[in-house]
């Protein structure tokens, strides 16, 4: 046994850790644009907030009436089945953490949906306009009808 197996390895090399310090979590590209086509669409949302008080998990984007909270999530940092690529340099630290995000995700799943809530994931990948076709049919399937709204038509 190597005196050095039970030190955790770093992320990897100083530049690397200031790479990836620099990566944003909130109000990426992607998530513009998907913002901007959902708002194009029509619907009207809260970005970043956290769905159910006591859960320290915030979505991108919030539909409070209908209870859809909406997770644009990253290929790298998620583990995207086409797209994700595992690290070579400290691969055990990489595949750790991304399942770990992975197995966090699902747990937000799982609360959300204990609470009444949908939670929809949209990777960075997909098209915008397609991703906000698919959450809007979601919202509109679950928002609350109005006292003097006839009922949706199928």
């Amino acid at each position: 046994m190597n005196e050095n197996s039970n030190v955790k390895p770093l992320e990897s090399t100083p530049q690397t850790r200031a790479r990836m310090s620099r990566q944003k979590s909130r109000n990426t590209q992607v998530e513009l644009a998907l913002r901007r086509a959902l708002h194009a669409a029509g619907l009207r949302f809260r970005v970043h907030r956290r769905p159910i008080v006591g859960v320290r998990r915030e979505a991108d984007i919030v539909f409070g009436p209908a209870k859809v909270a909406v997770f644009v999530d990253g290929c790298f940092w998620h583990g995207c089945p086409e797209h994700a690529t595992w690290p070579q340099r400290n691969a055990e630290f990489w595949r750790n953490k991304i399942e770990g995000n992975q197995r966090r995700d699902a747990d937000t799943d799982a609360r959300l949906a204990a609470a009444g809530w949908l939670a929809v994931r949209v990777w960075e990948h997909e098209s915008p306009t397609t991703a906000a076709v698919r959450v809007r049919d979601v919202v509109m399937e679950r928002r609350p009808i109005k006292p003097n709204q006839s009922p949706r038509s199928e």
